[in-house]
């Protein structure tokens, strides 16, 4: 068995796609689990992003331990579609209420969910909101939860009509 977040041995990438030579910085396998933990890692790595004033894509290209897949596909897909969410939060947020007012941690809780709100069908709507909230409710202030429930709600209602 590995090491804590199964990363196996030191610089060890499984022999594939392995870093060689002097100054390279090894590559290992990704942090198994299944779609919260991919979620989480997600919005340490948009967080990060917001904080050191880079890209999502930047900071995934930073990391010694690779992201999970999903992790990596929702980390792109915000960046890819950083106008149309930002634009939707915007529109959706309470009067006055500007992005810039927003805690980072909630917004970029709103970026993610959204994205999988309009761009991952394959995620049912339930899913988002509950790994939004739970996600606010170990991350966020007090009122958190409630900021990014009922926003995300509003976020379903108009890009999931059906469900």
């Amino acid at each position: 068995m590995s090491g804590p977040g199964g990363a196996g041995e030191k610089g060890s990438a499984g022999g594939k796609g392995s870093a060689g030579g002097k100054g390279s910085t090894p590559r290992v396998r990704p942090v198994v689990g299944g779609r919260s933990p991919a979620r989480e890692r997600a919005l340490h790595l948009l967080y990060e992003a917001s904080m050191t004033d880079r890209d999502g894509p930047s900071v995934l290209a930073g990391q010694v331990v690779a992201a999970d897949r999903y992790a990596e596909e929702l980390v792109e897909g915000v960046h890819e579609h950083a106008g149309e969410i930002d634009s939707l939060i915007t529109e959706l947020a309470p009067s006055g209420w500007t992005l810039q007012r927003m805690a980072t941690l909630d917004r970029t809780i709103l970026r993610l969910s959204i994205y999988e709100l309009s761009h991952r069908a394959d995620v049912p709507t339930g899913v988002v909101l509950s790994e939004a909230v739970d996600l606010a409710e170990t991350y966020g202030t007090d009122g958190s939860p409630r900021f990014v429930n009922g926003l995300l709600a509003e976020a379903a209602r108009r890009l999931r009509p059906a469900d």
